[in-house]
């Protein structure tokens, strides 16, 4: 279980109470990132983050400007659901050089936007058109691709805010096809998503919007995650 954290979003003068609630609810991780840049302080609220608490801290990032030394790792992400040369490999080389630099951990990941019900910022933001929300298939060829081409992990995403999240069916058939660890965001926004995601085959589910609209449910989409590995042992 991940909580998204959108620098352009976060107050830090109130990141101590978000954070000891997010400790509170159960979470495994904090993921950092978001589609725009409107504040130039993803580092600083990373270094927060680190001194408040000893979950990893990982960098979900919206460009090549979103990066910190800071952090503990970064998803290295590819959208390659998309036909964006920008994004499967343009941004990446530009920040190759400064992730070099950084002693954190770079996590090649193949990036797979899915249709959510509404336009995103992210769809509008990569140019890119999603994965039709009942078509399981072309997630599996796509997350197939991304595993023969070396990638280490897979993110299927709906965006912020979607009205539908990535349908179980389609987590069921990329967990199932591919050996990669498989993260599953947007549109989860209740215990039975989370869990009905969880229960499909997804290995990290993220909660963004969610958290910042409801952050009383994250403790209950917490507990419903968690309760897949006990069904499963």
């Amino acid at each position: 279980m991940a909580v998204l954290l959108d620098p352009d979003k976060v107050d830090r003068v109130q990141l101590f109470d978000q954070v000891a609630f997010v400790g509170e609810s159960g979470a495994d991780m904090i993921l950092v990132g978001g589609s725009l840049l409107l504040h130039h302080q993803t580092d600083e609220i990373i270094r927060d983050l680190k001194r408040m608490t000893d979950l990893p801290v990982v960098i979900f990032p919206g460009s090549p400007m979103q990066m910190s030394a800071a952090a503990d790792a970064l998803l290295f992400l590819s959208l390659i659901s998309g036909r964006n040369p920008e994004l499967l490999i343009g941004h990446h080389v530009r920040s190759a050089p400064l992730l070099k630099k950084m002693e954190i951990e770079v996590i090649s990941s193949g990036y797979m936007l899915v249709d959510g019900g509404k336009p995103t910022t992210v769809s509008y933001i990569t140019q890119t058109a999603p994965i039709p929300h009942d078509k399981a298939q072309i997630a599996l060829c796509t997350a197939l691709a991304g595993e023969m081409l070396g990638l280490r992990t897979l993110y299927l995403d709906s965006g912020s805010g979607a009205i539908w999240p990535v349908h179980p069916e389609m987590i069921a058939a990329v967990s199932k096809g591919t050996d990669l660890p498989l993260i599953v965001g947007g549109g989860i926004n209740s215990a039975e998503k989370a869990f009905q995601a969880a229960q499909a085959g997804a290995e990290l589910i993220v909660v963004g919007t969610a958290f910042e609209q409801q952050p009383e449910l994250l403790k209950e989409m917490s507990n419903a995650v968690h309760s897949c590995n006990t069904i499963a042992s």
